[in-house]
């Protein structure tokens, strides 16, 4: 019986990788834009425990000004088709930067597919969105303004207008960029928005202060064995990185867990093909697509890259300040990190393309309970907010 479920799986995965070549030919096999290389950054101390070096983009100094800016434009509702969604809407300044909604809700009360991720060190990310499909905050800055379910603005021209017509806005555009009204681009805005997330980090929390502030009272008994934990048989450090001077709790990659992905298996042949005529076509971009269709949804990195290996695999997110920003996963579909330490406890949901590393913990309550203990102490006493001279 064992040889036969071996079997009929191994002929599932055959076929799959036939449905896959299907879509390549349709698709290809490209990334929507390269990141850029270490050599287009300058670092910057972060000056808090636990964080290494800010990377900023030497195309995209900042500036008071420029963050000041930022923070006006991420805060403005007047950049959505019915004035009532901002940045700052899904990514809540005293929510941690998340909205707290399983996925979030744009113009006229609209849904997505996917759950908000936070901005807090969004910074040290190396591509943004949980499919990685945009290589830096400026570029992700663009994409949620003219998606239907969230800003929903029919071009980038709709905001511009806005920006022209204030003189508030004239004025600050000036001073920072040295430009005039009608010179004003949809690239300035982003360069200003992203400026400021860049000081959206945080930091020295109590395990920073255990790991690196050398306090071994900083965190308790049942935070030390969880973190042992962490680092054995749980085997977190495998993706949520912790390094020697710093710890940014992610690894910069995508991992297919299984999550959600049953709500496309069945149909796998069908929205592959579908997806991959929609995009030979032109008729949607990769970031509607995304947020429109369930389906594509779930198809994660594959829908921007078209690589096998990406089949259901979305970004690692970071850990730190992970106690204020359930809901989980990419669909926001656990509510508690007891859920989500189960699911990597019984080695994810299982699917043709569950990533290699996943497999079952074996931990017992005792350890799942100093995990949860340990993952509380990543959380900041003080997390960044809106400058103050412009928080309207």
């Amino acid at each position: 019986m064992s040889s036969l479920k071996k079997f009929s799986r191994r002929m599932k995965v055959f076929t799959l990788l036939g449905l896959l070549l299907t879509f390549l030919i349709f698709f290809g096999c490209k990334e929507d834009k390269t990141p850029k290389g270490a050599n287009d950054f300058s670092y910057v101390p972060s000056g808090i425990l636990g964080l290494p070096d800010v990377p900023i983009p030497k195309d995209n100094p900042p500036s008071r000004e420029k963050i000041e800016l930022g923070a006006k434009l991420y805060n403005d509702t007047r950049f959505s088709s019915d004035g009532t969604v901002s940045c700052a809407t899904c990514h809540k300044p005293d929510k941690a930067f998340t909205d707290g909604l399983k996925v979030s809700q744009g113009i006229r009360k609209l849904t997505g597919t996917r759950n908000a991720p936070t901005v807090l060190n969004a910074v040290f990310l190396k591509t943004q969105f949980w499919d990685g499909r945009r290589p830096d905050l400026e570029g992700q800055s663009k994409d949620p303004l003219l998606n239907p379910v969230e800003h929903g603005l029919s071009s980038h021209e709709d905001l511009l207008k806005i920006i022209r017509s204030d003189s508030d806005y004239l004025a600050k555009f000036k001073k920072v960029f040295s430009v005039d009204e009608n010179l004003v681009t949809i690239d300035h805005v982003a360069k200003a928005i992203a400026a400021f997330e860049r000081t959206i980090i945080s930091g020295d929390s109590p395990f920073d202060r255990y790991r690196y502030g050398k306090d071994t009272n900083a965190i308790s008994p049942a935070a030390i064995r969880g973190l042992a934990v962490y680092l054995g048989k749980g085997r977190c450090q495998d993706c949520h990185t912790i390094g020697d001077t710093s710890a940014v709790f992610f690894d910069d990659k995508f991992h297919n867990l299984g999550v959600g992905f049953k709500k496309i298996q069945p149909r796998l042949q069908i929205i592959l093909e579908e997806t991959a005529k929609a995009k030979k076509s032109g008729s949607k971009k990769t970031d509607e697509e995304i947020l429109t269709n369930l389906e594509s949804s779930e198809l994660g990195r594959f829908a921007v890259t078209g690589n096998t290996e990406d089949l259901g695999a979305f970004k690692t997110p970071g850990l730190r300040n992970i106690t204020l920003t359930a809901p989980y996963m990419h669909d926001g579909s656990l509510n508690s990190l007891e859920q989500v330490i189960e699911l990597y406890d019984k080695g994810g949901e299982e699917n043709p393309f569950l990533s290699s590393g996943i497999r079952p913990l074996g931990l017992s309550p005792g350890e799942k309970s100093d995990l949860v203990a340990f993952l509380k102490t990543l959380t900041s006493p003080k997390l960044p907010g809106l400058p103050s001279p412009n928080n309207k």
